[in-house]
C-alpha cells in the first residue's frame, strides 16, 4: 500500500518531521511504500484560487503523489496552538478528491506539553475534505521531542524513550490496519 507522508514545517531538522519520518520507516518495515513529502525541501507556492498553478512542478508533484496515495500522514509543528501555515497553504491547494474515502493520521509535535490543538483542527480540515480521520494521534512535547531531535543519536537515555516509541508504534500500527481495511486490495 502507498502512504503519502506530508512533512508540514518550515525547519531543516525540525521534531516534527523527524517523528514523520520514523513513522515512515515503521510502515516500511511492515512492508508498505511510504513517500515523505517535505515542505521544507519541497516548497509551493502561496495558494491563490484565482491562479492556475498546476505548471509549478512542486504543486503538480503534491497532487500526482495524493492520487497515488491510498492513505496519508500530515505531520506539523504546533505554531501558537495552531497548525503550519506551510502545511496550511499545501492542504489549501488539494481538494476533496485527493483526500475523499482516505485514511488519514496526524501527527504533531509542540514546544510545550502536546499538540492536542494543531490535531484538533487538521482532524478538521480532513472531514471537510472528507478523508476519514484515524481514531488516535500522535503528539509529542517537551522532554519527549528529545527523541525525535537532530542531536539524538540513539544512546542517549532520557525519561520516557521506550514509551514514545511503542506509542507511536502502536498508533501507526493501528493506522495501516484501518488503511488494509479500507484498501483490502492493497497488499503489503
Amino acid at each position: 500500500m502507498n502512504v503519502l507522508v506530508i512533512t508540514g514545517s518550515n525547519r531543516k531538522h525540525a521534531t516534527s518531521t523527524r517523528l514523520a519520518e520514523y513513522a515512515a520507516q515503521l510502515i516500511r518495515e511492515k512492508g508498505h511504500d511510504a513517500v515523505l513529502f517535505n515542505l521544507y525541501e519541497t516548497p509551493l507556492p502561496f495558494y491563490a484560487p484565482d491562479e492556475k498553478m498546476e505548471d509549478n512542478t512542486h504543486v503538480a508533484e503534491l497532487k500526482s503523489r495524493m492520487l497515488e496515495a491510498k492513505a496519508v500522514i500530515l505531520a506539523t509543528p504546533e505554531y501558537h496552538g495552531s497548525i503550519s501555515g506551510v502545511l496550511k497553504n499545501a492542504l489549501d491547494h488539494l481538494g476533496q478528491s485527493y483526500f475523499s474515502g482516505k485514511p488519514v493520521l496526524s501527527i504533531s509535535s509542540s514546544g510545550g506539553a502536546v499538540g492536542v490543538s494543531s490535531l484538533l483542527q487538521l482532524q478538521a480540515i480532513v472531514r471537510n475534505l472528507h478523508g476519514i480521520n484515524a481514531p488516535e494521534w500522535i503528539s509529542i512535547g517537551g522532554s519527549q521531542r528529545r527523541r525525535f531531535e537532530a542531536t539524538y543519536d540513539g544512546y542517549e537515555e532520557y525519561e520516557g524513550s521506550s514509551d514514545i516509541e511503542e506509542r507511536v508504534q502502536r498508533v501507526v500500527g493501528s493506522f495501516l490496519q484501518l488503511a488494509q481495511a479500507l484498501n483490502p486490495d492493497q497488499k503489503p
